[in-house]
C-alpha cells in the first residue's frame, strides 16, 4: 500500500519552511512585490537556511537531500508568495542543476558551492524572443569555437535570475554546428553579454525575469557543459525536473487560496452572519481544497518515479498540468470569495491571481504537456 505520509525529516523541514514563509516573508513581500524590488534579505535568509542546496551532496555545499525535499519547500513558500518561490526554484533547478548534472568537476568545484549557499544565483538561457515551446525551431543564437574561445551571437527572453546583484552567470544553449545544440556558461559581466532591464510583469512581481543579448561574446572553450551537441537532450531533463518544482509551487499557491479564503470567510458577515455559513461559499472552498489535494498527490507521485530512478516525463507532464490549473482556478475562486478585496494587492489573493497565470505558461505550456502527455500514450505526433 502506498504511504504519503511524510517523514520525521520531512515534516521538520516542511513545518520549518512554513515558519519561515509566515514569519519573515509574509509581512515584507506585500511592499516589495508593490514596488517590484528583488527579495535579496529573503533570499539571503533562505540561502542561509540551507534551502539553495537541498537537493545537493554535502561535497558541494548541499544539504545531502533529494528533489522531493525541495519540492516541499517550494510548497510552503508559495503558499504565501510566488516571487520567492521562482527564486528559489529557478535557482535550484534552472541555475545549479545544470551544473551538477552535467558540468565538469571543474565547473562543479568553481561554481557550485556560491549556487548551493546562496550566495550567488545562477540562469538558465533557453527561450528566445521568435520561440517559445518550438525551441530548436525559434533558436537563433549561435557559439562559433575560435581557437580555445567560444564566439556566442544572440538573444535571450524570459529569463529569471539573470540580472541580480547576485547573479554569477547564465547557462546559455546555442547552436555549436548544424542543427547542433550545445550549452555554454557566460559569467555575468563579460564583454559583450547584456543584461536588459526588468521586465514590467503582470505577476511575479518581486522575481528577476530579463532579456539578455550576446553581442560576440567570447568565453573559454572549458565552458561547454556537458558534452557538445547534447544541450537539447540537456535542457529536456532539466525541463521535465523542473516540471515536478512548478507543480509544488503551483500546489503551494493553490492551497495558498484555501488558507486565506478560510481566514476571511471567518472573519467577513454578509445578511447577518459570517459567509462562511452559507452553502454556495462552502462548496467552493471544498472544490478548492480537492484541487489542491489532487495537485499535490500527482506531484509526489511524479517526484516518487524520479527519486526511484524511473521514467517519469508523463508523470511530470501530469503533475504540472494539474497543479497549474488548480493554481488558476483556485486564485479566481480565492478572488471571487473575497469579492473587492480580492481586487487590491494589499490582499495576499490579489497577487495570487495575478501570479497563477503564468503557471500555465512557464517551463512548458499546458498545452505542451497534453503533447506529452499524448506521446506517452502512444499517440502520434500531430
Amino acid at each position: 500500500m502506498i504511504d504519503f505520509t511524510l517523514s520525521d525529516e520531512q515534516e521538520e523541514l516542511r513545518s520549518t519552511v512554513e515558519r519561515f514563509a509566515r514569519d519573515t516573508v509574509a509581512p515584507v513581500i506585500g511592499d516589495l512585490y508593490e514596488r517590484g524590488e528583488f527579495p535579496y534579505e529573503i533570499v539571503a535568509a533562505m540561502g542561509r537556511m540551507g534551502l539553495f542546496g537541498l537537493p545537493f551532496p554535502e561535497e558541494h555545499g548541499g544539504m545531502g537531500g533529494d528533489y522531493f525535499a525541495l519540492c516541499l519547500a517550494l510548497e510552503e513558500l508559495a503558499r504565501v508568495d510566488s516571487s520567492v518561490a521562482i527564486t528559489l526554484e529557478a535557482g535550484v533547478s534552472l541555475g545549479a542543476m545544470p551544473i551538477y548534472r552535467f558540468g565538469s568537476p571543474e565547473q562543479k568545484k568553481r561554481w557550485l558551492p556560491q549556487l548551493t549557499s546562496g550566495e550567488k544565483l545562477a540562469a538558465f538561457g533557453l527561450t528566445e524572443p521568435g520561440g517559445g515551446s518550438d525551441v530548436p525551431g525559434g533558436m537563433r543564437t549561435t557559439a562559433r569555437l575560435d581557437g580555445d574561445t567560444w564566439v556566442i551571437n544572440g538573444s535571450k527572453s524570459f529569463i529569471t535570475n539573470s540580472g541580480t546583484d547576485i547573479t554569477a552567470f547564465v547557462t546559455v544553449t546555442a547552436f555549436t554546428g548544424d542543427g547542433e545544440i550545445s550549452t555554454i556558461i557566460v559569467p555575468n559581466g563579460t564583454p559583450g553579454f547584456t543584461v536588459g532591464r526588468k521586465y514590467s510583469k503582470v505577476g511575479w512581481s518581486a522575481s528577476d525575469t530579463r532579456e539578455l543579448s550576446f553581442d560576440d561574446v567570447r568565453v573559454p572553450a572549458e565552458n561547454l557543459v556537458g558534452e557538445r551537441g547534447r544541450g537539447y537532450a540537456q535542457f529536456l531533463r532539466i525541463l521535465d525536473e523542473g516540471r515536478i518544482a512548478i507543480a509544488a509551487l503551483s500546489v503551494g499557491l493553490a492551497q495558498g487560496c484555501v488558507d486565506e479564503s478560510l481566514r476571511y470567510v471567518r472573519e467577513r458577515e454578509a445578511f447577518g452572519k459570517e459567509i462562511g455559513r452559507y452553502q454556495a461559499i462552502q462548496f467552493k472552498i471544498a472544490d478548492m481544497e480537492m484541487r489542491a489535494h489532487t495537485a499535490r498527490l500527482a506531484y509526489y507521485a511524479a517526484a516518487a518515479k524520479l527519486l526511484a530512478g524511473e521514467p517519469f516525463k508523463k508523470e511530470a507532464a501530469i503533475a504540472k498540468l494539474v497543479s497549474s490549473n488548480a493554481a488558476m482556478d483556485n486564485a479566481r475562486d480565492a478572488t471571487q470569495i473575497f469579492g473587492g478585496y480580492g481586487f487590491m494587492n494589499e490582499y495576499a489573493v490579489g497577487r495570487f491571481y495575478r501570479d497563477a497565470k503564468i503557471l500555465e505558461v512557464g517551463e512548458g505550456t499546458s498545452e505542451v504537456q497534453r503533447m506529452l502527455i499524448a506521446r506517452a500514450l502512444g499517440l502520434p505526433p500531430s
